[in-house]
């Protein structure tokens, strides 16, 4: 009997039980076992795994996280761990892998099948910044939670005639920036995108206020950086995970500082953080993961190795991890255009 293994890596996301329900439920169908591997690339490493069946995953469709757990392990870090990643999936029997994750986990994937390791992905990051797909499952989930944030800021700020910054996730990407602004009525978005210069944007809230308006709305992706110093984001940590990251955090506290000491209006400074990926996904989140699970198993099925799920327009298809992984997928200046009509 054919069997498969699933595991999720990198930070986690709503929608990665869905993925994992629906590998099973479509295994099932195809008389495929299912093995999920615990704790991302370190259940392989360190041979941590649970059978999956209709039972284990019954229920877990509307939750957040993974029943799996999560980590960001990089079995090519260290020699020993890739040592022994080959020799567990060869005692574990396992005839392909799903690899469920960002451009790390992914990453990661694609040197097993340059290797001629069996594997498939599925793209997942709520910052929408993988290449290879229209939209990653996630992305919508962490846009309505911003979203549903900057609404009630609106009231507090408006109520007391304040400005306020929101920072929102988006290491390399302001997708969740640019789409909760927009949809949140921002009044200026930073994304990392596009390096910022400080006195525009005080220009933008000063115009703002002379036109009656004294409350404005500042959205700032983590990763964004002002013009002098572009392209150096601000980090919380100087400490880096396997795949060389900083914890980033903070750029929402210096612009909340200078917009402050710059025009006088007073400040305030929200750090979503970790509540954008937490928690219940949306229905199209659900809806997204279910096909992207789906169609990783009959991958599996049709020898489609190295490809990963993708969408593409309204269809899932298949593209080869090498493209998903080649480069991010940036906020491009039309949707970015559309946002700034309203800045100010």
């Amino acid at each position: 009997m054919t069997k498969i293994g699933v595991l999720t890596g990198g930070g986690d996301c709503p929608g990665l039980n869905a993925v994992i329900r629906a590998v099973v439920r479509r295994a099932e169908q195809l008389g495929y076992d299912v093995m999920g591997l615990k704790g991302g690339w370190r259940g392989l490493i360190d041979r941590k795994h649970e059978k999956l069946t209709l039972d284990s995953v019954s229920g877990i469709l509307p939750r957040g996280g993974t029943i799996l757990g999560t980590s960001r392990t990089n079995p090519f870090k260290r020699p020993e761990h890739e040592e022994a990643l080959y020799r567990n999936w060869k005692d574990l029997s396992l005839d392909a892998l799903i690899a469920i994750g960002g451009e790390d986990t992914l990453g990661v994937a694609r040197r097993l099948h340059e290797k001629g390791y069996r594997v498939v992905g599925v793209p997942k990051t709520i910052d929408n910044d993988l290449g290879g797909t229209d939209v990653t499952f996630g992305f919508d989930t962490a846009v309505a939670i911003a979203t549903e944030a900057i609404d009630r800021l609106h009231t507090t700020a408006e109520a007391h005639n304040r400005v306020m910054v929101v920072e929102v996730m988006g290491r390399h990407a302001g997708w969740i920036a640019t789409y909760s602004g927009i949809a949140g009525g921002a009044d200026v978005i930073l994304i990392p995108e596009r390096p910022f210069d400080l006195d525009e944007v005080c220009t933008l809230i000063k115009r703002r206020h002379a036109r009656g308006k004294n409350f404005s709305i500042v959205v700032v992706a983590e990763g964004a950086t002002p013009k002098e110093a572009p392209g150096q984001a601000t980090a919380a940590s100087r400490e880096v995970d396997a795949f060389g990251h900083v914890r980033l955090g903070g750029v929402g506290n210096y612009v909340g500082e200078e917009i402050e000491k710059r025009t006088g209006y007073e400040t305030r400074v929200t750090i979503l953080g970790h509540v954008q990926r937490g928690g219940t996904p949306t229905a199209y989140d659900r809806i997204l993961a279910t096909r992207y699970g789906v169609h990783a198993v009959e991958m599996v099925q049709r020898g489609e190795w190295g490809m990963m799920a993708a969408l593409r327009g309204n269809q899932i298809v298949s593209v080869p991890l090498s493209e998903a992984t080649a480069a991010l997928k940036l906020v491009d200046p039309e949707t970015f255009r559309i946002a700034e009509v309203f800045f100010g």
